[in-house]
């Protein structure tokens, strides 16, 4: 049975892992390639895009794709409606793998916001120092605001405007609390920004803010399709794997 995984995420490189050793499971990962040095998964990879619903559609045909696994961010909102449009349509099984997205705790200081936008009319109000850890997209969303200064922690540098008074940081998270304890005083932010993509590798940084009683905005996941088989873990998303092998 021949499987598609969109990647690039932690639970897509497990799972890859996991399936390519399994007897009748033939393991593609693809990847969007938009950062610079990915870290690659087990077995066959194809970068880049499909060129929309269309071409998405050609390739699962094309390569005789049999189940789809969506395992890529959970912010990665076009490749996920792409994927089960594309996957309907020719009656192929797809599944969305959505990490569990975190939770507030006694003592956080989170304002929920829906999008991009509305995180930074929100921003301008809560302080002068900002701490933005959205990735490299999005950033032009806060290009427009003068009055504030934004430490920019991103693997691979933005694209597109960025605001005026800015520090560029390039880092690959695992981070740990003391580091982000220590990057959130040293650099005496006000204001943490972030979207609810959940999983422990860049936790630490809410833990941190909570101890220092700082606000965090926090953007709030796009939708998955409606009627979507989700699973929360890569254990659960193998065994789909396996149920579709009989």
């Amino acid at each position: 049975m021949k499987i598609l995984i969109l990647g690039g995420t932690r639970e897509a490189r497990e799972l890859a892992d996991i399936a390519s050793g399994e007897r009748g499971l033939d393991i593609v990962s693809s990847l969007a390639g938009r950062v610079r040095e990915p870290v690659l998964p087990v077995g066959a990879v194809r970068v880049g895009g499909f060129g929309g619903v269309d071409g998405l559609r050609k390739w699962l045909s094309d390569n005789a794709i049999e189940a789809v696994v969506d395992a890529t961010h959970p912010f990665a909102g076009g490749i996920t409606a792409n994927a089960a449009a594309a996957a309907a349509s020719l009656g192929v099984p797809v599944l969305h793998v959505r990490r569990p997205a975190w939770i507030e705790q006694s003592g956080d200081r989170w304002i929920r916001v829906p999008d991009l936008t509305a995180a930074a009319e929100t921003v301008a109000g809560l302080g002068e120092r900002v701490f933005l850890t959205i990735g490299r997209q999005g950033v032009a969303a806060f290009a427009e605001l003068r009055d504030q200064w934004f430490l920019i922690r991103a693997i691979d540098p933005p694209e597109g405007a960025l605001p005026p008074c800015h520090e560029l940081l390039l880092a690959r998270g695992p981070f740990t609390i003391a580091d982000e304890t220590e990057l959130l005083t040293g650099r005496r932010i006000d204001v943490l920004v972030t979207k609810d993509s959940g999983g422990a590798q860049t936790e630490a940084k809410l833990a941190a803010a909570r101890a220092l009683g700082l606000p965090v905005v926090v953007v709030d996941r796009p939708p998955v399709p409606q009627g979507a088989a989700i699973a929360e873990t890569v254990a659960a998303a193998f065994d789909w794997l396996r149920q579709r092998t009989g």
